[in-house]
């Protein structure tokens, strides 16, 4: 089945194989990808005072380069994501396989939920532990 509005959300820090296969799933679902990333001081206050690596911009023009996206908004709280939500109305919502048993902000504003495999091996964090591990060691 072919839908026409899809949605995903998240951080999107330092894209990785990883993102790039979940967004690449997600556009085959529809004829409009629309991605929505968490602004840099929503970030601080999930992730730590370290992140996000790339900023707000960085990020929203690495995520429109992507040929299977076709709209990137920001947004800073539950509410704001919400509101995008209930706005665009996506006829599907793609995330990861990892957020199969945890709560999905706006959950209640979505027609249908497809959670993609996550590719374990791929991770923001393990990427900036490994540098972390890199750098501090040499």
């Amino acid at each position: 089945m072919k839908y026409t509005k899809v949605f995903v959300n998240g951080t999107f820090d330092i894209l990785h194989y990883g993102h790039f296969r979940l967004l690449e799933a997600a556009a085959e679902l529809g004829d409009k990808l629309y991605v929505a990333i968490d602004t840099d001081e929503r970030i601080k206050e999930k992730k730590g005072e370290h992140r996000p690596f790339h900023n707000i911009m960085e990020r929203k023009e690495m995520l429109e380069s992507i040929k299977w996206v076709d709209n990137v908004f920001a947004f800073s709280s539950d509410s704001e994501l919400i509101t995008l939500i209930r706005a665009i109305d996506p006829d599907v919502y793609v995330i990861g396989s990892d957020y199969k048993d945890k709560p999905i902000v706006g959950s209640e504003y979505l027609r249908n939920i497809v959670f993609i495999p996550r590719i374990e091996k791929f991770s923001t964090t393990k990427i900036m532990n490994y540098e972390l591990q890199t750098t501090t060691s040499i």
